[in-house]
């Protein structure tokens, strides 16, 4: 069972890329979005305020509505496929899953467990943090990815 806290955030500003992708492609879609936002934050002569994200506009089926990218300081402009986004205020339920993405399934299961047991409704966007790279970890065992779902 994973540990899963309640938490209140404030709104963060993003900088991303939003796409319908296949589940499958998912990884394809990360490794560019990533480098996008990456090199549109250098060429402004910022660079990310915390970890890489994906934000899932719904539960993930064989399509999903995805966004991809990292927070910043201060709203940005839009560049090309970089725009502006904002992971939401509010309460949350959030949990550190560590190993492979593949079993990140049973911490989003922990997770809802979690908020139907405190009485909460999971809001329909939810997101993940990535605070492993796994060029630099390259043993998935290792791989830590925060879970957050919002909820009311």
């Amino acid at each position: 069972m994973t540990d899963v806290r309640f938490v209140d955030l404030v709104e963060q500003p993003t900088a991303v890329v939003r796409d319908r992708v296949r589940v499958g492609d998912l990884k394809a879609f990360f490794g560019a979005a990533f480098g996008a936002v990456a090199r549109a934050l250098e060429s402004r002569g910022s660079a990310p305020a915390g970890p890489p994200f994906a934000y899932y506009h719904g539960m993930p089926t064989e399509w999903v509505d995805v966004e991809a990218g990292f927070p910043v300081r201060a709203p940005i402009e839009p560049s090309g496929t970089v725009v502006p986004s904002v992971l939401p205020a509010g309460h949350a339920a959030e949990a550190t899953h560590v190993g492979p993405y593949e079993t990140l399934g049973d911490t989003y299961e922990d997770v809802l467990g979690a908020v139907r047991a405190g009485g909460h409704q999971p809001a329909s966007g939810m997101w993940e943090y990535y605070l492993s790279d796994p060029a630099a970890e390259p043993d998935p065992a290792t791989w830590r990815t925060t879970v957050v779902w919002p909820v009311s």
